[in-house]
């Protein structure tokens, strides 16, 4: 599997730090995960063979059965390595086997060449790992067999696929994305607008789908899906007409989504990983416009993320933490970084979505675009005077806080400003209270 050198040329650099960069930079920071992910996975057979693991053997020969099948058919390999869990359950397996913590699964590289045959219709047998009966065929979906089996085989023909084991053989069907007898696939939800089409998997099954994540929600039922993909098109639709560059990226960056359960005070809960680059977890999105601006919002992170694994743009953290006016903990710098970038962004969409609205949904987009651009430029000038970026942090973190700073003199109406004023005030309240410190002192 051969691999490139990825660099940022300084005009893609600039254009990221200004929030954007469009969908050719984010391309190049989309191949550079693609590349990480292969690393990773090469990480896993090379780690398993130095700890002498007992499946070291097995490891080695999915690496290469997935190597031939990348020779017939790339595009297959390609779907499966690029599948954000895949880059979670290699990091992990790396630690785990490096520490010798109990669970490491470098045999978990099965079940990616079982997924690529599958795709390629590769000829094939290949033994893979059950949890409990379960198995995980990355980007595909999951078997399941009787809870009692540790160890499957799924057996691939140019003609369909079949997992067999503890007695049982479940087929996958021509259309894996489908339910059948025993197999749940992983679904999709579509969109298009103006000729512009986006797809996305619902992977509301792998267990590395978005790791560290509290409340991880279970699988979507058939009429959850379908709100999804109403709320998709919507939001979708009103990306590509009023902001098409933040689509551009979306479709450009943006493979997965997973699930989330609701948050208990209502709104939408969302997340990304930097080790699942592709995916944002959601819950169900309450309307399009709160969709909308969630997918930009978590663009921004998976960008940010995916720049920091070329570019480091922090120094390591020397336990310093400060006030971020988004969340309800005190921040570390790089969090500070991460939470500043994306509200860049957030603070953008509104700025543009303002003048769309009317009455009550004019005022609340205005508040909006009012209170993030005095926020995101807050922790900007935090970060600048931490002593706690490098040279190329520090020249992103400026260009940011100029591009906010341009914002600064676009009238807003007395009521929305008021209305923003407000709702930083009670959060800095919340933060003092909750923390014992005064935000200032941060």
């Amino acid at each position: 599997m051969n691999l490139r050198e990825h660099r940022i040329p300084v005009q893609v650099f600039d254009e990221l730090a200004d929030g954007g960069g469009g969908s050719s930079a984010v391309a190049r920071l989309a191949a550079a995960q693609h590349s990480k992910h292969v690393l990773l996975v090469r990480g896993v057979v090379e780690a398993a063979k130095a700890a002498g693991h007992p499946d070291a053997g097995a490891a080695r020969r999915a690496y290469d059965l997935l190597a031939a099948i990348q020779m017939r058919d790339g595009d297959a390999v390609d779907a499966v390595l690029r599948h954000p869990s895949v880059g979670a359950w290699a990091r992990d397996t790396i630690k785990a086997i490096q520490e010798k913590r109990p669970g490491a699964t470098p045999l978990g590289l099965a079940g990616l060449a079982a997924a690529a045959a599958i795709r390629a219709g590769t000829e094939c047998e290949v033994d893979v790992p059950a949890d409990e009966g379960v198995v995980t065929l990355p980007s595909l979906g999951q078997a399941v067999l009787a809870p009692t089996v540790t160890e499957a085989t799924v057996h691939c023909t140019a003609d369909g696929a079949e997992v067999s084991g503890g007695g049982m053989i479940v087929a996958i069907p021509a259309d894996p994305r489908q339910d059948g007898p025993g197999w749940r696939g992983l679904r999709t939800v579509s969109a298009e607008s103006d000729g512009v089409p986006l797809r996305l998997v619902i992977d509301d099954l792998d267990p590395y789908r978005m790791p560290g994540t509290a409340n991880m929600g279970g699988r979507l039922s058939g009429g959850d899906a379908e709100t999804w993909q109403e709320r998709l098109q919507a939001a979708w639709r009103l990306l590509v007409r009023h902001h098409r560059t933040v689509a551009d990226e979306v479709r450009t960056a943006i493979s997965v989504l997973t699930p989330l359960r609701e948050p208990p005070t209502g709104g939408q809960s969302s997340a990304t990983s930097r080790e699942t680059f592709g995916c944002v977890a959601l819950s169900t999105p309450p309307d399009p416009a709160t969709f909308a601006v969630t997918l930009t919002h978590e663009t921004q992170h998976a960008k940010l993320s995916a720049l920091l694994d070329i570019v480091p743009l922090t120094e390591g953290d020397d336990g310093s933490r400060h006030y971020a006016p988004w969340r309800e903990d005190p921040r570390p710098i790089p969090g500070l970084l991460q939470g500043a970038y994306a509200y860049l962004g957030v603070t953008d969409f509104w700025r543009r979505q303002r003048r769309l609205e009317t009455g009550r949904a004019e005022l609340e987009a205005s508040a909006e675009f009012c209170r993030w651009r005095e926020a995101a430029y807050l922790v900007t000038r935090t970060l600048m005077r931490s002593g706690r970026l490098t040279p190329e942090g520090e020249a992103f973190t400026a260009r940011m806080a100029r591009r906010l700073e341009s914002w600064a003199d676009e009238p807003v109406s007395p009521a929305a400003r008021e209305l923003a004023r407000r709702r930083a005030e009670r959060h800095r309240a919340r933060w003092r209270e909750r923390n014992g410190m005064d935000p200032d002192a941060t």
